[in-house]
């Protein structure tokens, strides 16, 4: 279907916004004049314009505008934030069809765009392509329907399940090649926080920052119940905003914040809405094991990514355990077969 075409290249080229756009969700817009494009743009950056504007910014003769219809991922805005209403220029620029994705589920929206546009004379098709369009925007979605991050698990198991060997000290067994290692780092440009336990902070030392990958590093955020990791650190270098997740009290200083849980209740729904209120949309979980398998044991999650390695350890740290019932997917990246699962809550 021409439809369904071209609210493909909208999804395409939201995708561009990955990195950039959080904590507004990525969106797409095409526009077409006599079965041809003459006009396309995407959402780059929190701040700045939205898709709509800068596909409108493209057409080269504004006067076909006119007689064109405008394909969006997601329903144009109807309120003032950062930038004006999408809504008010589709109308303002006279563009009489409007083909849009799905509905915008935030508070603010949720219909409203939709609705103008009609109250204005437009005609406005809902739905094409509404499954994908969703998906694309799964950690928007998440976030203001949930009231929680959109929560992404990933680690790397040996051939025979485990994750590292017993130890004390030293360096973690490297599992990972240089290549999937990079796409680590893909994942965490492409995440608003990372979190990782106390054992993992203590013998890792990682810094959880994006290096070999474009784009921002996320907020940091640890758990130290006692207050027992030392502060030389990388976590605590001050470089990127951190988050300490404690049972004491204690002093923040530069980038790295110390924030008082509970430790006598359930820990994770504290984090979320402390995250959720920071407006953090999404969550990579990193490790250790048990972490991992307390998100897994609370069904507090949304994606994982798990990369099964050849290497064999023999003993160690097992990795974290999967139902049966998830489904998942298996794609090879460099040589490593990696399996990505879905909670499947979502998109429904």
């Amino acid at each position: 279907m021409e439809e369904e075409k071209y609210m493909r290249r909208c999804i395409q080229l939201a995708q561009n916004g990955l990195c950039s756009t959080a904590p507004n969700p990525m969106v797409g817009a095409v526009i077409v004049c006599d079965g041809r494009i003459i006009g396309e743009g995407y959402h780059v950056r929190c701040g700045e314009g939205h898709a709509e504007v800068n596909a409108i910014r493209s057409v080269k003769d504004p006067s076909l505008l006119r007689r064109s219809t405008i394909y969006v991922s997601l329903e144009p805005c109807s309120h003032y934030g950062k930038t004006p209403p999408c809504a008010d220029l589709i109308i303002e620029k006279g563009i009489p069809r409007i083909v849009v994705g799905c509905q915008d589920p935030f508070s603010k929206v949720a219909g409203r765009g939709i609705q103008k546009l009609r109250d204005a004379g437009r005609e406005v098709v809902v739905g094409v392509l509404e499954a994908e369009c969703r998906h694309l925007i799964r950690r928007f979605i998440t976030f203001h329907t949930h009231r929680r991050p959109y929560v992404t698990l990933k680690w790397a198991e040996s051939a025979d399940g485990y994750i590292d060997t017993l130890r004390d000290g030293g360096s973690p067994v490297v599992l990972s090649n240089p290549l999937t290692a990079m796409l680590v780092h893909k994942q965490r440009a492409e995440h608003s926080a990372i979190l990782v336990g106390t054992r993992t902070a203590l013998l890792d030392n990682p810094s959880l920052t994006v290096r070999p990958w474009y784009g921002r590093s996320p907020v940091r955020v640890v758990l130290d119940r006692n207050l027992s990791l030392p502060t030389s650190l990388h976590l605590f270098d001050g470089t990127v905003p951190t988050l300490v997740f404690t049972a004491r009290q204690a002093t923040s200083t530069h980038n790295v914040e110390y924030i008082q849980a509970d430790y006598t209740r359930p820990l994770l729904p504290q984090i979320m809405e402390t995250l959720y209120q920071r407006g953090l949309q999404s969550l990579l979980v990193e490790g250790g094991s048990q972490l991992l398998q307390s998100f897994i044991d609370s069904s507090l999650w949304d994606e994982a990514f798990v990369e099964k390695t050849p290497l064999m350890l023999h003993n160690g740290v097992s990795a974290p355990r999967m139902d049966s019932h998830f489904s998942y997917d298996t794609v090879q990246h460099f040589g490593h077969d990696v399996r990505h699962y879905y909670a499947e809550r979502l998109c429904k």
